[in-house]
């Protein structure tokens, strides 16, 4: 249900859009003339509302590795060298970088020292020990008491350094390991996808806190971003959409899978506006939490590594259903005899009845039985509208009619989190030759 109703506010929503820009582009006020024109749309185009840029539940992702393996900066030590580079190629076993170890050998030396100062100090115990043990023989019965309370207490110095001589051997070894491996090697076969040496790097415009961070080669997953004030919109297990973002017809499918709230991402002033809420109004919004998620692939065929695409939630925009479906909010007096605007195929309004059919809840479309085709063109409803009006399917001509010039870039609403295309990543193949620029891209990982 929670499903539904979500699908159901979306769709509205963009049919929402649609209205908004009918109403901004005529530039219609109460006192014109009804007969200005009227904007009509196709039913076959409408029938695809949900796909369309409209979709308030769309966010932008990056393609990543399905394994990660991140190395995380050791407090303790000092990184003598990186030996590798953002974007470079790595097999089990390639050195990754070097840690200084000038301090850990200083320390080593200090503590064979101890170790053998250990060894002496049990040697003297014991020799203490045999010298009392013989004194004690040709001591007097007063005295005898004594030299057992000196033997006794020597010999608890004995097995108390001893514990210590076993504890230094124990923290020597662990010298002699990290001194051996101060080198630190590649676990997996990948490519190095982010260094974080005090000058951040990342192959995909992203951030982590890892020292270095190894994307897996094989099989791909979908990372997105997603803002508190949406998260209803993600929801793990359910199907999932990622969409190419230069060619709209171009999917592939897949699961929602973890959200990381255990982890909030760090905030981004760009990219956390609402769809519809202009830059002006986003101020608020960017002090809110986000955080990643992840869309498991049926397949990543096609997909490349560090490759920018569309997510949405698969409410069945795919689906090509058979007949004439219309969205709810078309069709007038749906009550008692219901009827929509239509063109009459000769730039004329008309209204038109229609006999309804089934109803899809998740969509919020009626299946239209008789009145309607899909080459027909239809109007938004409105108490204004007359029989007979011209119609036209061109914005161009109603911003003309109505003297209007289009809104500038800055004053269109933006989706949420929609940043900006310059810097991002195109679908061609990520040279492997120049990796070490970070495309503006990750922190647009929230809805586009």
């Amino acid at each position: 249900m929670k499903k539904k109703i979500l699908i159901a506010v979306s769709a509205a929503a963009a049919v929402c859009v649609i209205a908004g820009a009918f109403w901004l582009l005529r530039g219609r006020d109460k006192g014109k003339n009804t007969d200005e024109l009227v904007y009509v749309e196709k039913v076959s185009d409408l029938m695809g509302l949900g796909s369309g840029m409209g979709n308030p539940g769309r966010f932008s992702g990056v393609v990543e590795s399905q394994e990660t393996w991140e190395i995380q900066q050791k407090q303790d030590k000092t990184i003598k060298e990186i030996l590798v580079e953002v974007g470079e190629d790595v097999d089990v076993g390639t050195p990754l970088l070097t840690y200084d170890t000038a301090t850990m050998e200083t320390d080593l030396k200090q503590a064979e020292l101890e170790l053998e100062r250990f060894d002496n100090d049990i040697t003297n115990l014991n020799n203490q020990i045999k010298q009392l043990e013989k004194e004690k023989k040709e001591a007097s019965d007063d005295e005898k008491l004594s030299y057992t309370t000196q033997i006794q207490t020597a010999q608890t110095d004995i097995k108390k350094t001893e514990y210590e001589k076993k504890s230094k051997s124990v923290e020597i070894e662990q010298m002699k390991e990290q001194i051996a491996n101060a080198t630190i090697t590649s676990e997996i076969k990948g490519v190095v996808k982010s260094i974080n040496n005090g000058e951040s790097q990342d192959m995909t415009g992203g951030e982590s806190q890892a020292l270095m961070t190894i994307l897996a080669t094989g099989d791909f997953r979908i990372k997105g971003k997603v803002n508190e004030q949406n998260l209803s919109a993600v929801t793990e297990g359910e199907p999932a959409i990622v969409r190419s973002r230069v060619d709209d017809k171009r999917i592939w499918n897949g699961t929602f899978g973890k959200i990381d709230v255990d982890n909030p991402a760090s905030s981004n002033n760009s990219g956390m506006y609402g769809m519809g809420m202009s830059s002006e109004g986003a101020s608020d919004q960017s002090a809110s939490t986000s955080y990643y998620f992840y869309v498991e692939l049926e397949s990543s065929d096609g997909l490349l590594l560090g490759q920018h695409v569309y997510i949405e939630q698969n409410a069945g925009q795919e689906e090509q259903k058979e007949g004439v479906w219309l969205d709810a909010s078309f069709i007038a007096d749906l009550d008692s005899k219901p009827y929509v605007w239509a063109d009459n195929g000769k730039e004329k309004l008309e209204k038109r009845s229609v006999v309804l059919g089934e109803f899809d809840e998740a969509m919020n479309q009626y299946e239209i039985k008789d009145g309607l085709s899909r080459e027909d063109a239809v109007a938004f409803p409105q108490e204004t509208l007359k029989e007979g009006a011209p119609t036209t399917d061109s914005p161009a001509a109603l911003m003309n009619e109505g003297d209007m010039s289009a809104p500038a870039e800055g004053d269109m609403p933006v989706e949420e989190g929609i940043p900006s295309d310059e810097g991002m990543p195109s679908e061609e193949p990520i040279p492997s030759d120049d990796m070490t620029e970070s495309p503006d891209g990750e922190e647009g990982a929230v809805a586009q």
